[in-house]
């Protein structure tokens, strides 16, 4: 979510403030919510919100919170993001930013995780997750192979 200035916020608010009554009514802000992609039912929103309507100085209040949640989730995403590249360099031994079978197999079997004789193939563990058929992950793929393991 971008930034909006106090400038800009107080002419959102005066334009969803149909009836210049100073105050958003909880359906005012959902429509708003709405056009931006966030999704609230009224009594969701009556109940984030506290009360049936917003003056001005609420309204920025209830901008800042959701704006605090989305850095929240960001700072979260990038923090994971930084933890799965950590990962795969443990995976990719020789760094040439792909994990082959090989390099799969080496590490899973340092680490204890691997038994030739149960039958697990790095290469099939390889190929479910292997988008464009190269026989090898990228980190992209080794993210997904990283969120989507069960």
């Amino acid at each position: 979510m971008c930034p909006l200035s106090t400038k800009d916020l107080h002419r959102i608010f005066q334009k969803l403030d149909k009836n210049n009554d100073g105050l958003l009514s909880l359906e005012e802000l959902s429509w708003l919510l709405e056009r931006i992609g966030i999704n609230f039912s009224l009594e969701e929103l009556q109940s984030s919100v506290g009360k049936s309507s917003l003056n001005l100085d609420e309204f920025l209040l209830f901008y800042d919170s959701i704006t605090k949640q989305n850095d929240d989730i960001n700072g979260e995403k990038e923090e994971e993001e930084q933890d799965l590249a950590k990962a795969f360099n443990v995976f990719d031994l020789n760094g040439d930013g792909f994990i082959s079978c090989e390099e799969l197999q080496s590490v899973l079997a340092r680490l204890g995780l691997w038994d030739e004789t149960s039958g697990k193939d790095c290469r099939y563990m390889i190929h479910v997750y292997d988008t464009n058929l190269d026989g090898v992950l990228d980190f992209q793929e080794f993210k997904n192979m990283m969120l989507h393991a069960e």
